[in-house]
């Protein structure tokens, strides 16, 4: 970004989660650039560490803590580490999920709805309350979670995926009207097809699936994981000082079909 918001986040001490790599590893580079406090977390601690030492070589401020989403006393020694650290949590971006396997509803075994569901809407749940317990004490603050066009219009054989995207934006407009009082603003993204090693290494594989993905958005194309960063960024910023309980579709016109 130039002008303006280059430094939109400037000063403000930011929590990403799943920031080893994708959206999650963008958005730290995204929201170190605009002058953010960036603490990274992930189960992967070597990608964290590399970034973290990629960043810090820019001037930024940058640290790390690993932590699986899914173990609430994890999350809870990373939100207290990051107001240890930097005094306050003035934004976080709840970015860490996981996907399913493309298999028909009737098809699919237990631990693979248990994996979804754990992550997505256990793993965004578990970030909120200590983020949210850490904001109310430091005066408000701004949340964004990811959920996904899945959260928004449903698809065949991902089922799992499709309600926990769903529970991610239950959760967040829940959040959103009970802590307006206390100043903190929370939301959640939508992205469509984006950009990662996963979906490279599927594409690769899979030619066919590539074009039918590609028509499926208006502008034929995927998203580059920095186009969504920029997205939550904007959300965490105080330039959507009256945005709070939104969902915004990052999909290129995906769900405007």
């Amino acid at each position: 970004m130039t002008g303006a918001g280059t430094a939109s986040l400037a000063g403000k001490v930011v929590l990403i989660t799943g920031a080893s790599s994708g959206i999650g590893a963008a958005a730290g580079r995204v929201f170190a650039r605009q002058g953010a406090v960036v603490v990274l977390t992930a189960r992967r601690e070597d990608r964290l560490r590399d970034l973290v030492a990629q960043l810090r070589d820019t001037g930024a401020e940058a640290s790390y803590h690993a932590m699986d989403v899914r173990r609430g006393e994890e999350v809870r020694r990373a939100v207290q580490h990051t107001v240890e650290r930097y005094g306050r949590l003035d934004a976080a971006f709840n970015n860490a999920g996981v996907g399913v396997e493309k298999v028909p509803l009737h098809l699919l075994e237990d631990e693979a709805y248990e994996l979804v569901m754990e992550t997505n809407v256990r793993g965004v749940w578990n970030c909120m309350r200590h983020e949210i317990a850490a904001m109310v004490q430091g005066g408000g603050g701004a949340i964004v979670n990811t959920s996904s066009v899945g959260g928004l219009v449903a698809s065949s054989t991902a089922a799992p995926y499709i309600a926990s995207k769903h529970a991610v934006i239950g959760l967040t407009k829940a959040a959103a009207v009970e802590y307006a009082a206390h100043r903190i603003r929370v939301n959640s993204i939508a992205p469509g097809l984006t950009r990662s090693e996963m979906v490279d290494e599927w594409f690769a594989v899979s030619p066919a699936a590539a074009e039918k993905a590609y028509r499926s958005a208006p502008q034929g194309r995927a998203a580059e994981p920095e186009e969504v960063a920029e997205t939550a960024a904007w959300l965490c910023s105080d330039r959507a000082s009256f945005v709070t309980g939104a969902t915004l579709p990052v999909d290129g016109g995906r769900t405007a079909w």
